[in-house]
C-alpha cells in the first residue's frame, strides 16, 4: 500500500510534538498569481444570468445534489462566450442586498491563478447571486472519491496541495483569510487540469448560516464550541484534505489520527498508489496533515509554512496537469463528428445539408403548439412565413430564408430553435457572422442541450476569427452530441 514500507509508520510518528513546521522566510512565493485578462468585479442584471444559463435550466445545473441544493450552482454562457459559474442563493439566504453586495464585491477584489474567480454578482429584488469562472474539469471529490478511468497519481495529489496552500496564501496576504467550508467539492479543475479553490467559499452561503456544512465528525473542534470559523480552522479543513488526499476517501480525522498513533499507516494509504512515492515523502505529507489536526489552533501551520512544506514534495513539475491527470487537451480533447469536421472547416453547405435533412425534429412540443392555434389568421400567416423560409433554405435562397424566418420570429407566437439555427447558417452564407452567432445563441437559450446550436456558434464565432471561444463551443457540441446518441 502506498510506500509499502512498515518505516513509514515509526517515521511518521518521530514527528517532534511541539516542532512547528519551519516558516517559509526563505522561500519566495512571489505574487506570480495575479491575473491580468479578467474583467473587473461587476453587478449582472438577472435578464443578463437568465440568458446565460438557458433560464436556469435544470440541464446546466453543475452542483452537487442538483436542483435539491439549497444554494444551486448553474454554468453558463455570456453574451461574449465566456463561460461561467452562477451560484443562486436560497432566497431568504441574504435579506440585507446591500451586506450581499458588500461581501461580494470585497470577494471579488482577489484576482490570482490558483482560484476561480469571483467575476461579478446579482442584487435584484430578492435575487441574490455570484458570477464565477467556469472550471469544465469537475471537482477534486469527483476525481478522488468517484473516478472512472483512472485514479489520481500521488504527483498530481502533491501538486493539487500545493496550489490549495497558494491559493490559501494569496487569500490571506489580501485580508481574506477565511474560507468557510474548504473541502475536496471546493476544488475545481481548469482547462488545462490545474486544480483551482471556488472563490465561492470566500462568502458563506447566507448571512448567518454555518460556515461548515459537513459532517461534524470533519468540523474543526473549536467551530463546534464557539461556531465561528477562524484563519486556524481553515488550517484544520487543509488537513481534512491532505487526508482525502492520502487515502483517496473520505476519512475522519479522528479515526485518521488513531492510525497514525497505531502506527498503522497502511489503513490510511491510498492502495491505487503502491509505489509510486517514497517513504519520505509519505511521512512529510502524514506529518503535515497531523500538524494542520491539531487540537489547538494556535499549533497549526499558517499557509505560509504550507507551501514552504509542500514545495520540496514536488515531482515531474514540467508534466503538464492535464497528462498527469488523463484529461484530453488541445486538439486531442475533440474527435470531432462528421458535423464537427464540417464546422472546423467552414463547410456551410455541409452544415446546410445537415439541417435540411434534420428538418423540425428536435423542436420539442413546437408541432403541439402549432395545431392548437392553427385556426387563427395570424397563425396562418406565421406558417406561410415560416414554410416560405423553408423552401428557400432548401433551394439554397438565403435571402428570401432569412426575410421569411424574421418573418416568422418577429411575430413570437411560436419559439422554435430549428428556425434560429436555419436563419442562423443563412446569415452565415450571408456573411454576417454576428447575426449568425446571436441566433446561435437563442436557439440554445431555447433548447440548452441541443449540440446544433454549439456547432453554429462555432462556425459563427471562426468566422469572426474568435478561435479559443470557437474551440470551446467545438468541446461543448461535441459532448452534448456524444451525450444525445449514448441515450438515443
Amino acid at each position: 500500500m502506498g510506500c509499502g514500507c512498515s518505516n513509514l509508520s515509526a517515521c511518521c510518528w518521530s514527528l517532534d510534538q511541539n516542532g512547528s513546521i519551519p516558516e517559509a522566510d526563505n522561500v519566495e512565493n512571489e505574487d506570480k498569481g495575479e491575473v491580468d485578462d479578467l474583467p473587473a468585479f461587476r453587478e449582472y442584471s438577472i435578464e443578463t444570468l437568465q440568458m446565460a444559463t438557458s433560464g436556469f435550466a435544470m440541464e446546466n445545473i453543475v452542483s452537487e445534489h442538483g436542483e435539491k441544493a439549497p444554494n444551486v450552482v448553474y454554468k453558463g454562457k455570456l453574451e461574449n462566450q465566456r463561460r461561467i459559474a452562477v451560484k443562486r442563493f436560497n432566497r431568504s439566504a441574504w435579506p440585507d442586498a446591500r451586506q450581499f453586495l458588500e461581501e461580494a464585491k470585497a470577494a471579488g477584489q482577489l484576482r490570482n491563478h490558483r482560484l476561480a474567480n469571483l467575476l461579478g454578482c446579482c442584487c435584484e429584488g430578492d435575487e441574490r447571486l455570484l458570477v464565477a469562472e467556469f472550471m469544465p474539469n469537475e471537482t477534486l471529490a469527483k476525481h478522488l472519491f468517484h473516478w472512472e478511468a483512472q485514479p489520481m497519481k500521488w504527483v498530481m495529489r502533491l501538486r493539487v496541495a500545493l496550489h490549495l496552500a497558494e491559493a490559501l496564501e494569496y487569500c490571506t496576504s489580501k485580508g481574506r483569510a477565511l474560507y468557510h467550508d474548504l473541502n475536496a467539492y471546493r476544488i475545481v479543475f481548469d482547462d488545462e487540469g490545474n486544480p483551482r479553490l471556488s472563490c465561492f467559499g470566500l462568502m458563506k452561503n447566507s448571512r448567518d448560516g454555518k460556515s461548515y456544512s459537513t459532517n461534524l465528525a470533519f468540523t474543526p473542534p473549536e467551530y463546534l464550541r464557539t461556531g465561528r470559523v477562524t484563519p486556524e480552522s481553515v488550517m484544520y479543513s487543509f488537513g481534512t484534505l491532505l487526508l482525502d488526499l492520502l487515502s483517496g476517501k473520505h476519512i475522519p480525522p479522528s479515526h485518521a489520527l488513531d492510525l497514525i498513533r497505531d502506527r498503522n499507516i497502511q489503513m490510511l494509504t491510498d492502495s491505487c498508489l503502491e509505489g509510486q512515492f517514497s517513504n519520505d515523502d509519505g511521512t512529510e505529507l502524514v506529518r503535515l496533515a497531523s500538524r494542520c489536526l491539531q487540537y489547538e489552533p494556535r499549533e497549526r501551520p499558517n499557509p505560509k509554512s504550507l507551501v514552504a512544506a509542500l514545495l520540496p514534495l514536488q515531482r515531474d513539475t514540467e508534466v503538464p496537469s492535464h497528462e498527469l491527470m488523463g484529461i484530453l487537451h488541445g486538439a486531442d480533447a475533440v474527435p470531432l463528428s462528421p458535423l464537427g469536421e464540417a464546422c472546423l472547416r467552414m463547410d456551410l453547405t455541409a452544415i446546410h445539408d445537415v439541417l435540411e435533412k434534420l428538418g423540425y425534429k428536435d423542436d420539442e412540443g413546437a408541432a403541439t403548439e402549432l395545431s392548437f392555434q392553427m385556426w387563427t389568421n395570424q397563425m396562418q400567416e406565421t406558417l406561410t412565413s415560416k414554410k416560405k423560409g423553408d423552401v428557400a433554405f432548401r433551394h439554397k435562397d438565403f435571402r428570401a430564408a432569412l426575410e421569411c424566418y424574421t418573418q416568422f420570429i418577429d411575430v413570437g407566437t411560436v419559439v422554435s430553435p430549428t428556425v434560429y439555427a436555419r436563419r442562423s447558417l443563412s446569415y452565415l452564407m450571408s456573411n454576417m457572422p454576428q447575426e449568425a452567432l446571436n441566433d446561435a445563441v437563442q436557439a440554445q437559450v431555447i433548447s440548452p442541450i441541443w449540440h446544433i446550436a454549439s456547432y453554429l456558434q462555432a462556425s459563427a464565432l471562426l468566422a469572426l476569427g474568435k478561435e479559443d471561444e470557437a474551440q470551446a463551443a467545438l468541446r461543448e457540441a461535441t459532448e452534448l452530441e456524444n451525450k444525445k446518441n449514448a441515450t438515443s
